[in-house]
């Protein structure tokens, strides 16, 4: 059962809220235009009858009598009748004329009428007689509201009588409940168009956010095999549902990547336990063992262990990736910081390195992650080149980057495998393939420590027919 709390019932309720007020608003508009414009048609009704009625009774002599007169004498021809005004005219110092004496009191009472009702019609049709020159609206028994217009009417400056015209407003309040109550009918109808529209958009809306839902908890169920279904969808939801997936693919990626990344280090960590394990038992065979022979089982654990802490560091190096303390940049000189890294490496490699013009250059970055970065560059040239050979370090700029080039004259890289040569534990077929010595890390570190700067690392091939690997870091301007 669906919760009141749950996105279908609310957009639906959202909409539905929509269209009841936007037909509010129109009702209210619509309402009270239809108001005005009835209300506008009778005083226009009245005032033209007004006229009329002025002009019959003030020309001619301003006697009451002669006044009198005329005014009986045009509404004997304004008999009242449910749809027509009720007129009266009151000459000065003379007794009232109106088409309908009855309904003002002026006439006998009416036989079905009681003396109550008779006396309520009195007082209603006093009133009606006193009303104030103007616009007023008054209850008639057996009529209803009506508008009266009461005119004092003049003659030569002075008031020879009083007239009034009145009008039911029946016919008007009539259209008026009409207009209210098709409005009431098509708001009915139009708030349940609007329910099962809504409920019909939501359910649109909400089916593939409860897909996502259901994934998701798969996801966290440990399955990272499913997928959204978004059919030919062209909107938000594609969108989203499109992020989702991405997302799931790098999750997935990212599990991959952490299951081989467990498996190859615990294979690189097992072959050097081996190796330990194994001499330190074929030493325990030999119940007096020979110096040179303990002397040799020591060298060759000393250098298992020290590959082993190489791997350990290496490992805990690309932990720290992304952590906030990984770099701690610093202004470095280029020409001074190449130099000095170069000859500290060129003490202890059996081979000719050669360092290109440097520019002079100020940058921002790590000193000494980047050192280790470009060691390790240095180191991997130095690894896959002939004891004769020579590795060459330039440094360039270009589209606001600088660049570290590393050339050497070895075998090189195959095109199809420059960009693997920067994974985890890659080994290599051919001439390149890793060294002994070496865990598979050194390359993967330099790529995490280039894209740590905002930049990135590649491979690819040098003059001299061997391998090439750029490091490049943005420039930022001294």
């Amino acid at each position: 059962m669906t919760r009141l709390g749950g996105l279908r019932p609310r957009v639906t309720l959202l909409i539905v809220g929509v269209v009841v007020v936007c037909i509010g608003i129109a009702f209210a508009a619509v309402y009270a235009g239809t108001a005005r414009e009835l209300s506008a048609r009778s005083r226009q009704d009245v005032r033209s009858d007004m006229d009329v009625l002025a002009r019959a009774v003030s020309r001619g002599s301003p006697s009451s009598r002669a006044v009198a007169a005329r005014a009986r004498d045009y509404l004997a021809h304004e008999p009242f009748r449910p749809t027509s005004h009720v007129l009266f005219a009151s000459p000065a110092g003379g007794s009232t004329v109106t088409n309908q004496p009855e309904l003002l009191g002026l006439a006998t009472a009416d036989n079905r009428e009681s003396a109550a009702q008779q006396a309520r019609e009195n007082r209603a049709g006093r009133a009606f007689l006193a009303a104030s020159p103007g616009f007023s609206v008054h209850d008639l028994p057996d009529v209803g509201r009506v508008l009266l217009l009461v005119r004092d009417l003049r003659v030569g400056g002075r008031v020879v009588a009083r007239a009034g015209v009145g009008e039911p407003t029946a016919a008007s309040d009539r259209a008026k409940r009409a207009v209210r109550d098709e409005f009431l009918l098509a708001g009915a109808l139009a708030a349940l168009a609007a329910l099962a529209g809504g409920f019909a958009v939501a359910s649109r809306v909400a089916a593939p956010l409860r897909r996502m839902a259901h994934v998701a908890a798969r996801v966290d169920a440990g399955d990272l095999g499913p997928r959204m279904e978004i059919g030919d969808r062209r909107d938000e939801v594609r969108v989203l549902a499109e992020a989702f997936d991405h997302m799931l693919d790098r999750l997935q990626d990212a599990f991959d990547r952490q299951t081989a990344f467990v498996a190859d280090a615990s294979h690189e960590l097992r072959t050097p336990l081996t190796v330990i394990r194994g001499q330190i038992e074929v030493l325990a065979l030999t119940e007096h063992p020979d110096p040179d022979e303990v002397r040799r089982v020591e060298k060759l654990v000393g250098v298992e262990v020290e590959r082993m802490s190489r791997l350990v560091e290496d490992m805990l190096l690309l932990a720290q990736v992304g952590e906030e303390e990984f770099l701690r940049p610093s202004v470095i000189e280029v020409r001074p910081f190449v130099q000095d890294l170069v000859r500290g490496l060129s003490d202890v490699a059996p081979r000719r390195l050669v360092v290109r013009a440097i520019p002079e250059l100020l940058i921002e970055a790590d000193e000494d992650r980047l050192a280790q970065a470009l060691r390790n560059l240095l180191r991997n040239a130095i690894a896959h080149t002939a004891d004769d050979g020579a590795v060459e370090l330039g440094v360039e700029t270009a589209g606001g980057r600088v660049l570290f080039v590393v050339d050497d004259d070895g075998p090189g890289i195959p095109p199809d495998q420059r960009a693997a040569v920067f994974d985890r534990f890659r080994r290599l077929d051919g001439g390149r393939a890793r060294d002994a010595g070496g865990a598979g890390l050194g390359l993967a570190i330099v790529q995490a420590i280039a894209r740590a700067h905002g930049g990135r690392a590649w491979a690819g091939a040098a003059p001299s027919g061997g391998a090439r690997f750029v490091l490049a870091i943005p420039a930022r301007p001294s």
